[in-house]
């Protein structure tokens, strides 16, 4: 492929005009009809000057009035203004719509498209992408007759036509998905899907079922590899791959696709087929393999790429590599705007743009010390490594520093894999036992990835500290850019590039190495508070003189063991886990034989049962929590004000979490602040905690639920408090902090402090009575 450029800017341009408008759809008319204008008036001022430049403007113009147009004609089905009423009175709905992602009950959500929402017998028609929560331990199977209908095997499969029972929370206008749904009842099977979708499912059905003897990593990886289905990842492994930059191998891609049509191609060839009908036969079971992969961006991106080169091929055109990326991301864009916030389309384009303008020049380069198949190896991973990595420190501030290695280690196992794995998926259904052979012939290369992503993320180092958002990013693209002029360009502008890049990387770590010194400076050493930054879950240790308590562990325990380690805590005299979801307890490996109490909600199965037998066995005291039990932390006084006898009707689980108060005792000799921790207790159960008791007002409230919308505005007018806790993961998809919580918290006057924004958050007592000093990592701050 040769480069072309001439699509590339107009592309970008009509990119940052989608980005902008989806997060205010309502300028999305007037948006269009200016630029139509624009594009109309410039480009026949182009025709007539024969400019060049008037020609791209006036191009960039009219994609960009495409994507405007195409967000005014989605903007009122996708989230229309009876659903944004719906989700802001919080009433139950009927929801019908159709699955694109697997359900499966060990995930607490999948992927829907809505069709309609039913509520007081009216129908409000919607075409509005969903993540449907839902918190049952088996599938509703009623069908549309009546009859029953059971789902075959312990899933449902992507096109499955349902219905539930719901709340509904809406999003952000530029969010990807349009609603929440947080079910009430269990989902009701109404459908079956297109016999088009369900051969597919029955596939990768027929894949997963195969693959579950398959041992170790690379029983696990090996569905990812193959056909992109990674439910058999478990988080370990998944964070290993992700902190030595292997994710990507589990995404189905560009190289996936490429297999795919080069084996084609080369089969048909073999076979004497004439062109124009391997082309055909190419593009038929492309669209297939999207069918079994599922269409998520990165494979939509790179399908209609592979369609887009089959077409070119078959006209004689010459293929230019960056014309055709930028005529598929446009093309995407136009279709679905909303996928210009798409983490996944974004890091998909910008690795294959690196790929093509920056892994040749690379590859030469380094030429002139390895072999040329050696310096190829190299340059494509490191290309694709540069272009993304300015996005990927938007999802984690970090560098990674074995990147490069472990993707040149993993390269030639990963195609092995790929190909043998599909080969395998499609024998399975055709001859088992060829499929089965084919399948463990697959794990061997698999497990080779499996085992590099886990070596170098147990390696020491694995990833260097970065500057949070925007600054980092631009820092780190102007770097970049920098590095790669000093590479690829002639002297004596080499020189001077690498002249520029020395002094603006000095620069850079100077500035970075004093906001370190500025942080460690400013850290109160009379914190009473800290929020650990532990993802998408709770942990906050509360300290007062010599003792310290930890309420939750997150889900993360390297992630807790860090912030513990950071805040000097080795032993913990009282551990409260207030209810058993991962989120709150998936971290406890962290603090195994360093509690010395346990005070725990009920159990709901025989692994939380499992978890506490490990704790007494390490040497722990595990008691039961009941409202009314009481003890002392240093000079505080702390007592369970739910749920005790008021478990009656309630299930183990969010609303029967332990909720504990912490006062200053009558002889605390400095400021004692105080707090409230509500786990994750719902609307009702907070209403039924306010009815039952006199609240006191407390100086720091741990939010519920990580900040959804289930609350109860009441409680917190009650409580009065000065900071709300809010323990939430960036980008976690479940919409928390929700715009409803944290505007009831605004309006009882309660500041949010956020681990996904502000990293750790350390609460210390203020001068005055009533106020309170807040640090984080990423802000730091006064008083409150």
């Amino acid at each position: 492929m040769s480069l072309d450029l001439r699509l590339s800017v107009p592309v970008a341009v009509a990119w940052l005009v989608a980005v902008l408008l989806i997060g205010v759809p309502q300028w999305a008319v007037a948006s269009a009809v200016v630029l139509w204008l624009s594009a109309g008036v410039t480009t026949a001022a182009a025709l007539v000057s024969r400019r060049q430049l008037l020609a791209s403007f006036g191009l960039a113009c009219a994609l960009a009035a495409l994507c405007s147009t195409a967000v005014a004609l989605h903007a009122d089905l996708r989230q229309p203004e009876a659903l944004s009423d719906l989700a802001a009175r919080h009433v139950q709905v009927e929801v019908w719509g159709t699955t694109t992602s697997a359900v499966r009950a060990d995930l607490e959500y999948f992927q829907a498209q809505l069709s309609s929402v039913i509520v007081d017998g009216q129908s409000v028609p919607l075409s509005s992408p969903a993540l449907v929560f839902h918190d049952s331990d088996r599938f509703g199977v009623k069908g549309t007759n009546g009859s029953e209908m059971e789902p075959e095997g312990d899933e449902w499969g992507i096109g499955v036509e349902f219905s539930v029972v719901a709340t509904l929370t809406a999003t952000e206008p530029g969010d990807g998905r349009a609603v929440l749904v947080f079910a009430s009842e269990d989902a009701q099977w109404r459908a079956d899907p297109a016999e088009s979708i369900e051969w597919a499912n029955q596939l990768r059905r027929t894949f997963a079922t195969a693959a579950q003897v398959l041992p170790g990593g690379g029983g696990q990886l090996i569905g990812g590899l193959a056909i992109g289905d990674t439910s058999a990842v478990n988080e370990e492994l998944d964070a290993a791959m992700k902190t030595s930059s292997l994710s990507h191998l589990t995404a189905v891609s560009g190289a996936n696709c490429a297999i795919v049509v080069g084996l084609i191609m080369a089969l048909g060839g073999r076979l004497g087929a004439h062109r124009v009908l391997r082309i055909a036969l190419s593009v038929l079971v492309l669209l297939a393999f999207v069918v079994v992969v599922t269409p998520d961006p990165s494979v939509l991106r790179a399908a209609l790429m592979a369609t887009l080169v089959l077409i070119a091929l078959g006209s004689g055109r010459p293929i230019r590599g960056m014309a055709v990326l930028s005529l598929a991301a446009i093309s995407l864009l136009v279709f679905d705007p909303w996928l210009s916030r798409n983490f996944a389309f974004a890091l998909s384009v910008f690795a294959t743009a690196g790929l093509l303008l920056f892994a040749e020049p690379l590859a030469q380069l380094l030429d002139r010390w390895l072999p040329r198949w050696l310096s190829l190896v190299v340059a494509v991973p490191l290309a694709a490594q540069l272009a993304c990595q300015p996005v990927l420190l938007l999802l984690q501030p970090t560098l990674p520093t074995y990147g490069v290695l472990a993707n040149v280690l993993a390269a030639p196992a990963a195609p092995v894999a790929t190909v043998v794995g599909l080969a395998a998926c499609v024998a399975l259904t055709v001859f088992p036992p060829l499929g089965i052979g084919l399948i463990w012939i697959a794990w061997l290369p698999s497990a080779w990835v499996a085992a590099v992503a886990t070596f170098f993320a147990n390696a020491p180092g694995t990833r260097i500290p970065w500057w949070e958002g925007w600054v980092g990013v631009v820092a780190l693209s102007i770097i970049t850019v920098l590095l790669l002029a000093a590479l690829v360009m002639k002297q004596p502008w080499r020189r001077r590039a690498l002249s520029v890049l020395v002094v603006v990387t000095a620069l850079a770590g100077a500035a970075a190495a004093g906001l370190g010194v500025s942080a460690a400076l400013s850290w109160p050493k009379d914190w009473q508070f800290a929020q650990c930054d532990v993802g998408q879950g709770d942990a906050v240790v509360v300290r007062s003189g010599e003792r310290t308590a930890l309420i939750d562990t997150g889900p993360d325990p390297e992630r807790l063991d860090v912030c513990l380690t950071r805040l000097g805590v080795d032993r913990i005299d009282l551990l409260v886990l207030t209810h058993f979801d991962h989120d709150h307890v998936g971290g406890a490996e962290a603090v195994l034989g360093r509690a010395d109490t346990v005070l725990v909600g009920p159990t709901a199965s025989a692994q939380d049962v499992a978890l506490l037998d490990a704790f007494e066995a390490a040497g722990a005291q595990v008691l039961p929590a009941s409202t009314g039990d009481r003890g002392s932390l240093g000079e505080l006084r702390w007592s369970v004000l739910w749920p005790g006898e008021r478990l009656a009707g309630i299930d183990p689980g969010n609303d029967a979490s332990v909720i504990l108060e912490f006062l200053p005792r009558p002889d605390c000799e400095r400021q004692c602040l105080s707090s409230v921790f509500l786990g994750d207790l719902g609307e009702s159960a907070q209403a039924r905690l306010v009815g039952e008791h006199k609240l006191s007002r407390v100086d720091v409230v741990k939010v519920s639920h990580h900040g959804s919308a289930d609350q109860y505005p009441p409680l917190y007018a009650a409580l009065n408090a000065t900071v709300g806790l809010v323990g939430v993961g960036a980008e976690n998809g479940y919409g928390h902090p929700t715009a409803d919580a944290l505007g009831m918290l605004a309006e009882a006057g309660i500041l949010a402090m956020r681990s996904d924004t502000d990293g750790l958050v350390l609460v210390s007592p203020a001068t005055r009575p009533g106020a309170v000093r807040l640090w984080s990592e990423r802000h730091v701050g006064g008083q409150g």
